[in-house]
């Protein structure tokens, strides 16, 4: 349909379906409600001799027009609950780009290096996860032809992911008011070809994986000191920790996901491990968010290359903190 927007990821379909479920169900409603209505305004229209009759105590009149209105509802919340859980569980092996919202532009950082403004070239027919923050206040990430809308919040990571089914070039919005130049925080998804995006991916040269440049950061900041990979160190060791229980001085247990590193290293007392004491100094202030996000692409590569996987960021080596 020419009014229709474009449908260009696998979660289009869906959106799609559900919103003209609802508006069919909300018009069929319309429908009867009004007809009901006229056919009782008229029926009963004040004439000598002709009244309507008060109903009292229907049992099976109430119990319909409760029972079918809830179930019409239920229905609505099920297929929306199932569409909102796919939309917030990446799959597994995902290509994931951290992305940094400013006033007023996108900062994309694949983790192959590539870095880009306004832009994000991405493959047709591969699962994209964002790894996004803000550097000042709340924006939120909205691409009309993928049906995807996520806020990104200061502060502490949001993710979502995609999948493109369409080559093209299709709009990025933000659809939070963000101050004055909101209007003008746009930029494109660019959906290309395997092979060309293999050619793009390659073409720009120079670039260093993300979690190479997180490694040296590792080093620079004297967190190899402590993070060691023996006993001798005054932190945890790091290796294998990414998205694993980790249990804290306090008895909880969290899971070392991207905002428990993230906060981990900002603000290092918030939880303690057990078993070490708060000694490690706090960076917030001292790194900008495109370093933390090395530091987090590193700190995951550890584990992937424990668990011998392919790091993302490709010349790891066998380094440890």
């Amino acid at each position: 349909m020419p009014f229709w927007p474009d449908s260009a990821s696998t979660t289009a379909g869906q959106v799609d379906a559900l919103y003209i479920f609802m508006v069919l169900v909300s018009a069929i409603m319309t429908v009867l409600i009004f007809a009901t209505l006229i056919f009782f305004a008229i029926k009963f229209r004040k004439r000598r001799g002709k009244e309507a009759e008060q109903i009292e105590g229907s049992t099976v009149l109430e119990i319909t027009w409760s029972v079918i209105p809830f179930a019409v509802f239920l229905a609505f919340f099920v297929w929306g609950a199932v569409i909102y859980f796919q939309e917030r569980t990446p799959p597994q092996d995902a290509t994931e780009v951290y992305t940094v919202a400013k006033q007023w532009m996108w900062k994309f950082e694949h983790a192959s290096g590539q870095r880009e403004i306004n832009e994000l070239h991405v493959p047709v027919g591969r699962d994209v996860k964002l790894i996004m923050t803000s550097q000042d206040v709340i924006h939120s990430f909205y691409v009309p032809a993928f049906r995807i809308k996520q806020d990104v919040l200061p502060g502490r990571y949001t993710t979502f992911w995609f999948h493109a089914t369409k080559p093209g070039t299709y709009h990025l919005f933000c659809a939070e008011y963000c101050g004055t130049q909101h209007s003008g925080m746009i930029g494109w998804i660019v959906v290309m070809e395997p092979r060309d995006y293999e050619a793009w991916m390659t073409g720009g040269g120079g670039n260093q994986p993300l979690a190479v440049t997180g490694q040296q950061l590792f080093s620079q900041f004297g967190c190899i000191t402590c993070h060691r990979s023996d006993t001798q160190g005054r932190g945890p060791n790091l290796v294998g920790v990414y998205n694993k229980p980790v249990l804290l001085e306090d008895g909880r247990t969290v899971n070392a996901d991207d905002n428990y590193i993230r906060e981990s290293i900002l603000d290092p007392g918030a939880k303690i491990v057990r078993g070490f004491k708060p000694i490690m100094p706090t960076f917030q202030g001292q790194i900008t968010d495109e370093q933390l996000n090395a530091l987090v692409a590193y700190v995951k590569s550890l584990t992937q290359s424990q668990a011998g996987q392919t790091p993302k960021a490709a010349g790891m080596g066998t380094a440890t903190p």
